[in-house]
């Protein structure tokens, strides 16, 4: 462990990948994934998928193919040997409970971003009670707007199948990662954010077949 630690955290994303894959293969779940082609190597995005279920997290720690952080909330970083676990990971903390503390941790959140991080987000806020689309948050815009990296639409398909909201039991299934055409930010200010996340809702329900 103090080894895995000492890594760069480049170096450290193999454990989640590595975590993602096992979790798939002891469950039964087969994971294929479409569109890897439509993004540049090596350039930022930030990710921003549908949420069906917990099993959406071991999916695309394992089958997204690209290196990507979390964005995770500042508690999570005191609980001891798992919080430095994430700093050393590259995890970006969130503060959400202070106004001013919050929009200088979403600051920084997005100058990581433009200087290289890729990083995934989840419009919805959470999951899906019943596998399908909900209204993406505006919110989530801003910090793609501030870091000026495109956004790329991500459609996550049969994770509801696998392990509904509410259950513990993984079923055995197949799960799809459908990834789209970026859509980039550069046109767009913050009091366009409500505009950013139609566009994008809508790109996800189409990659879903909705």
């Amino acid at each position: 462990m103090i080894i895995v630690f000492r890594r760069p955290a480049a170096d450290v994303q193999f454990l989640p990948r590595t975590l993602g894959r096992i979790v798939a293969r002891l469950s039964g779940v087969s994971v294929s994934m479409t569109g890897a082609g439509l993004l540049e190597q090596g350039r930022p995005y930030i990710f921003a998928a549908n949420h069906q279920s917990q099993f959406d997290i071991f999916a695309l720690q394992g089958y997204l193919g690209c290196d990507f952080r979390w964005l995770a909330k500042l508690e999570l970083f005191k609980i001891p040997v798992f919080g430095k676990a994430m700093q050393l990971a590259g995890y970006i903390p969130v503060d959400r409970a202070h106004g001013r503390k919050a929009l200088q941790s979403l600051d920084e959140a997005a100058r990581r971003i433009a200087d290289g991080t890729s990083v995934i987000i989840f419009p919805e806020g959470t999951r899906s009670p019943d596998g399908n689309l909900g209204q993406f948050k505006a919110g989530a815009m801003v910090l793609a707007i501030k870091a000026g990296v495109p956004v790329v639409p991500v459609a996550i398909v049969g994770t509801h199948q696998v392990l509904p909201k509410g259950k513990l039991l993984v079923r055995p299934g197949r799960v799809e990662i459908r990834v789209g055409a970026p859509i980039a930010t550069s046109a767009y200010t913050v009091k366009q954010k409500q505009e950013l996340a139609e566009r994008l809702q809508g790109k996800v329900a189409e990659l879903l077949g909705e």
